[in-house]
């Protein structure tokens, strides 16, 4: 909402290049806040001592969060399930996110055909 909010007034103001560097810095900031779940969750197997390292809890989390499943499963009996859990919330977060990047894509055409043209208006 503060991206769509910020770039409607810099499109009203015709600054397409703050229009821009919103929405990489909007890109970046939903990066960062996937890769701090990934972390929370690597923190949380940690805690509960379900891995031997940190690099392989980060590496089982990441895994799991974006449901690729390219780690082997390394949870013992009894917590197998918070692979699902895990799964289920990058599932989640990732298709929201992709959703609102969607949207945000969008504004930036709007700017960048503001800014340069757009060459199909001709046609």
């Amino acid at each position: 909402m503060r991206f769509q909010r910020r770039t409607v007034v810099n499109l009203a103001q015709h600054q397409y290049n703050r229009v821009f560097f919103h929405f990489y810095l909007s890109f970046i900031y939903i990066a960062l806040i996937h890769l701090s779940e990934i972390l929370i969750w690597s923190i949380f197997l940690l805690a509960l001592d379900l891995s031997g390292s940190a690099i392989e809890a980060i590496l089982f989390s990441g895994s799991c969060y974006t449901t690729v499943g390219f780690e082997p499963d390394i949870l013992p009996n009894g917590w197998k399930t918070i692979a699902f859990f895990i799964s289920l919330t990058g599932l989640f977060s990732l298709a929201w996110t992709t959703t609102i990047m969607i949207a945000m894509t969008t504004t930036y055409k709007a700017a960048w055909d503001q800014k340069y043209g757009n060459p199909d208006q001709g046609l």
